[in-house]
């Protein structure tokens, strides 16, 4: 673990947290085993990168976990190296997170137009105990690594699994262009198959309805994330 280098990602007020959107329904689940668990951690058949156009109901213990749907990525999208069943793959091994909170703001305003009828969540979390603890399985993405781009040809970059960047090569030289290079690029952070320990990182839970939230988290919701 670098101690340093955790402390340079996280040195601007804006980054000293990390976000985690999520669908209100999935909340007692995770609640119950104070965890986040990848796609491939909860539904291993349905992440072989196989297109999932819908939201699935995958069983975890005593409770159910939504996973959404992928987006349909074009193939002028991805890199050479790159198939978009692949892409799938890597995308459904991660836990993902906001480094902003403008970021995922971003994100739940999206779900909210796509989705009018559901209800999500925000979970705010510790970010340097986060990424000390989980080190060894971060990774850094400089792109919304799972959007579907609406003009792929304009892009400045391909999707690819090599977006990811494990965080110990972070400001490494040589670096290639579509990785991050310094704090304010990075867009996405992601942990390898699953966070454990979860309640140790949160701060906060934002949802438009608090009976929505666990009764242990009670005491850190937040009524809103507008």
């Amino acid at each position: 673990m670098n101690r340093s280098l955790i402390e340079h990602m996280t040195k601007s007020p804006l980054r000293r947290s990390l976000y985690h959107f999520t669908r209100a329904r999935n909340l007692p689940s995770i609640a119950c085993s104070d965890a986040l668990y990848a796609a491939a951690v909860l539904s291993p058949g349905s992440s072989n990168g196989v297109f999932r156009p819908h939201t699935l109901q995958a069983r975890y213990g005593a409770h159910t976990a939504t996973l959404n749907a992928h987006l349909h990525i074009t193939p002028q999208a991805m890199d050479a190296d790159t198939t978009p069943e692949q892409f799938r793959q890597c995308l459904d091994r991660h836990v993902f997170f906001w480094p902003t909170w403008r970021d995922c703001q971003a994100m739940a305003a999206m779900y909210a137009r796509r989705e009018p009828d559901e209800a999500f969540a925000i979970l705010q979390l510790d970010a340097v105990r986060l990424l000390s603890d989980h080190f060894d399985r971060v990774k850094l993405s400089k792109y919304d690594s799972g959007s579907s781009p609406r003009y792929p040809h304009r892009t400045s970059y391909r999707k690819s699994c090599r977006m990811f960047l494990p965080i110990g090569q972070f400001m490494q030289a040589p670096a290639e262009p579509f990785v991050p290079q310094k704090p304010s690029e990075i867009k996405e952070i992601v942990v390898e198959s699953e966070l454990t320990s979860l309640r140790s990182y949160l701060q906060a839970v934002y949802c438009h309805d608090p009976l929505l939230v666990p009764a242990a988290w009670q005491s850190l919701t937040k009524p809103t994330f507008n």
